[in-house]
C-alpha cells in the first residue's frame, strides 16, 4: 500500500512538472495558446517536448544509477562519479572536441559512450573477479582520478582558445538546444542500463546483510559487479554523452525517497528513477524562467543544490557519529 501511495503521488508530479516544462520558458505558453496556434505548437513538439522528454529520461537514468551504486557500497555518500564511468564518458567527448570532430551530430556522444566504454572495461579489469567492495571501490577512484587528470590535460594542450572554451562550456552541463536525434541515442542506451540495475536489485537486498552473508545465500558477486558496471555504464554514458557532467543527481535523490520507502534497495530503484526525473525537470524549468541575458547551465545548477546538501548531510551523519 505505501509502495503504490508513492509511486502514484510520483507519477502524478512528474505529470505535472513535464507539462509545466514544456509550457515554461522566457516566453510563457499557455494551454490555450498551445492548442490556438501553430507556432506555438511547432515550438512545443520541436524544441520543448524533446527537451522534456531528455530530462526525464537523464533524470531517471541518473537517479537510478545513484540508488544502485549507494545499494551496493552500502554508502549514502556514494555517487554515480565515483565509479570514474562519467569522468571516462567526458574524457571521450573532450577528446573529439579536441580533434575538431564535434561539429558533427553524432561523433561526440558516439565518442562519449565510446570513453564510457573504454571506462567500464578498465573497471572491469581493475576490480577483478574477487568480489571484493573495497577494490572495486578504489578501482573506481583510480579511473576518476585518471580520467580528470586526462581531460585536464586536454583542456590545457587545446589547439586554440576556441576548443578550450568549448570543452569548459560542454562540461558545465545542459540539455539546451537538444532534439529529437539526442532522444533516438540516449533511450534504447539508457533502457539497456536501467534494465541492468532492476536485474541486481534481488541481490543487493542480500548485500544489506553483508558480503559474507550474501555470498552463502548464493549471490554471485562478480556478477552483480557486471550488472552494475553494465548498468551504470550505460546509464551514466548516456546521460554525459548528450548532456554534459550532471552532478548530484545520483546522491541527492535516493537520501529523499529512501525515508518513503521499506530503505531496501530494489524498493528504491524505480522511486529514485521517478524522483530524479522530477528534480531535473523542475531544474531546468526553474533556470530558463530566470530573467538572464543568457540560460544559467544545468549542471551548475544542479552543483548549486547538491552541494549544500551535501553539507548537511555530512554534518547530520557527523552528529549521529559524535
Amino acid at each position: 500500500m505505501r509502495k503504490s501511495i508513492l509511486l502514484s503521488f510520483l507519477t502524478i508530479a512528474l505529470l505535472l512538472t513535464a507539462s509545466l516544462s514544456m509550457l515554461a520558458g522566457k516566453v510563457w505558453i499557455s494551454p490555450i495558446e498551445f492548442l490556438s496556434g501553430e507556432q506555438n505548437a511547432l515550438i512545443i513538439f520541436e524544441l520543448r517536448f524533446p527537451r522534456t522528454l531528455l530530462a526525464i529520461i537523464i533524470g531517471a537514468a541518473l537517479g537510478m544509477a545513484g540508488a544502485a551504486m549507494q545499494g551496493f557500497l552500502r554508502n549514502p555518500l556514494a555517487d554515480p562519479g565515483l565509479f570514474g564511468i562519467s569522468s571516462s564518458a567526458a574524457l571521450g567527448a573532450i577528446f573529439s572536441i579536441f580533434l575538431g570532430l564535434s561539429a558533427s551530430i553524432w561523433i561526440l556522444p558516439i565518442f562519449a559512450l565510446l570513453g564510457a566504454a573504454l571506462g567500464m572495461g578498465l573497471l572491469t579489469l581493475l576490480a577483478g573477479r574477487s568480489g571484493s567492495l573495497i577494490i572495486f571501490t578504489l578501482a573506481g577512484l583510480i579511473l576518476s582520478s585518471l580520467t580528470g587528470s586526462l581531460t585536464a590535460l586536454l583542456i590545457s594542450l587545446a589547439p586554440n582558445p576556441f576548443a578550450s572554451s568549448e570543452i569548459i562550456t560542454w562540461l558545465m552541463g545542459a540539455i539546451t538546444d537538444r532534439s529529437w536525434n539526442d532522444i533516438y541515442f540516449t533511450a534504447p542506451l539508457v533502457a539497456i542500463g536501467m534494465l541492468a540495475l532492476l536485474l541486481s536489485a534481488k541481490m543487493l537486498d542480500a548485500l544489506t546483510l553483508g558480503q559474507e552473508v550474501a555470498v552463502s545465500l548464493g549471490v554471485n558477486i562478480a556478477l552483480l559487479q557486471y550488472l552494475l558496471i553494465l548498468g551504470i555504464g550505460f546509464t551514466v554514458g548516456a546521460s554525459v554523452a548528450v548532456t554534459g557532467i550532471i552532478g548530484f543527481v545520483g546522491l541527492v535523490v535516493p537520501h529523499l525517497m529512501r525515508p518513503l520507502t521499506d530503505e531496501r534497495p530494489s524498493s528504491l530503484l524505480i522511486p529514485s528513477a521517478m524522483a530524479g526525473a522530477i528534480l531535473i525537470l523542475v531544474a531546468d524549468s526553474i533556470i530558463r524562467i530566470i530573467p538572464s541575458a543568457s540560460e544559467l547551465r544545468l549542471g551548475i545548477a544542479m552543483s548549486l543544490l547538491g552541494a549544500p546538501f551535501f553539507l548537511a548531510l555530512l554534518y547530520h551523519m557527523r552528529r549521529r557519529l559524535v
